[in-house]
C-alpha cells in the first residue's frame, strides 16, 4: 500500500524515531497527515489565522474557568507571540476577567554571566509580554502582579514551587523549535554527555547555554543573519513542569524551518533525548496547532 492511499490510523506502520521517518512520510500531503497524525492536529491557512485560534482557544478557557469560580493557570511563551493583542482585545471587549489567572512564562533570556537581562534590552521577553499582552487589557481586568511570574535565576526553584502552590498548570502553550526544543529545553546530549529520555523528561527550572543551533536559527529568522547580538544563556522551565499540564498545546508559525521536526512528532512512536518535543509523547493531552506552511510535504533533494 502505498502512502498515498493511507486513510485510516490504524493502516499506518508509524515509524519508532527520527531515523525512521521515509522520504515518502515526509511528501505526504498535509490532508493525509491530519489522518494519520497520533494527536489532533489543526492546520491553519496562515499565520493570523493561527493566531486568531489561540486567542479564541485562550479566551474560551478563560471565560468558562471564570464562570466556573475557578483559576486559570497557563504556563505561556514568547514564540509564537501574534496571539498576544488579539487576545488582549478579545478580553477587552467581551469584559474576560484576568483576576484569577496565573501566568507562568517558560523563559527568559540572560546576559553572558548568567544575569537576568535588562528589561530595557530588545529581547527581554518580560518586555514584550507587557508591551503585547499585559498593557493592552483594560487595568480592571488585570490580574495582580505578582500572578504574572518568570523563572529567576536567583531564586531557581521557586517557579515550580509556585506551580504546586496554586495546584498545578491547566493549559501549557509552547512553540517548538527546528530541533524539537519547549522553552529553552534544547538537548542536553552532546559527545561528552548522555542524557536518557527520562532524565530529560525530568529536567527542573535551570539556566542553560543556547546551542549554536539556536542562535543561528534565530539570527537567521530576526536579525538576518547577525548572531552577535543574540543572547547566549537563557534560565528555562524544566520539561517536567511542562509534562504535569493538563494539556499542552504544541504550535508553530515557523513555517519551512519547522516541516521536519512537525512530521518527526506527528509520526514517531518513541521518546528521543534529541528532541525535547518527543518528551511529550504518551501524554494524553497534546493538541498540535500550525500554519500551513509548516505542514507543507518536503521533497528531498534539488527542487
Amino acid at each position: 500500500m502505498t502512502l498515498g492511499g493511507i486513510l485510516m490510523q490504524q493502516d499506518f506502520k508509524y515509524p519508532k524515531t527520527a531515523e525512521d521517518v521515509t522520504a515518502e512520510m515526509l511528501a505526504m500531503p498535509p490532508e493525509e497527515l491530519e489522518k494519520v497524525s497520533r494527536y489532533p492536529l489543526y492546520i491553519h491557512e496562515t499565520r493570523d489565522d493561527l493566531y486568531k485560534w489561540i486567542a479564541r482557544l485562550m479566551a474560551d478557557e478563560l471565560k468558562e474557568n471564570n464562570a466556573k469560580g475557578e483559576p486559570t493557570r497557563w504556563v505561556l511563551p514568547i514564540g509564537p507571540k501574534g496571539q498576544y493583542p488579539l487576545l488582549a482585545k478579545i478580553c477587552n471587549e467581551e469584559r474576560i476577567s484576568w483576576k484569577n489567572v496565573w501566568a507562568f512564562h517558560m523563559d527568559e533570556y540572560l546576559d553572558w554571566q548568567g544575569r537576568p537581562i535588562s528589561y530595557d534590552s530588545p529581547f527581554s521577553f518580560r518586555r514584550y509580554a507587557d508591551e503585547h499582552l499585559y498593557k493592552l487589557i483594560d487595568d480592571e481586568l488585570l490580574p495582580p502582579k505578582e500572578q504574572i511570574i518568570f523563572p529567576d535565576v536567583y531564586d531557581i526553584d521557586a517557579f515550580t514551587a509556585k506551580i504546586d502552590e496554586v495546584g498545578g498548570v491547566d493549559s501549557t502553550f509552547a512553540g517548538f523549535g527546528y530541533r524539537g526544543h519547549l522553552a529553552f529545553n534544547e538537548s542536553p546530549c552532546n559527545r561528552w554527555q548522555k542524557i536518557s529520555a527520562d532524565e530529560f523528561a525530568a529536567g527542573k527550572t535551570r539556566v542553560v547555554h543556547l546551542l549554536d543551533d539556536t542562535i543561528i536559527a534565530l539570527s537567521q529568522r530576526m536579525l538576518g543573519g547577525h548572531s552577535d547580538p543574540i543572547p547566549q544563556m537563557a534560565i528555562t522551565i524544566g520539561m517536567a513542569d511542562i509534562l504535569r499540564s493538563s494539556k499542552i498545546y504544541l504550535l508553530t508559525d515557523g513555517a519551512g524551518w519547522k516541516q521536519w521536526m512537525l512530521r518527526v512528532f506527528l509520526l514517531t512512536t518513541e521518546r528521543d533525548p534529541r528532541y525535547a518535543v518527543t518528551l511529550c509523547h504518551g501524554h494524553n493531552g497534546v493538541i498540535v496547532g500550525v500554519d500551513a506552511a509548516s505542514a507543507a510535504p518536503i521533497t528531498l533533494g534539488i527542487v
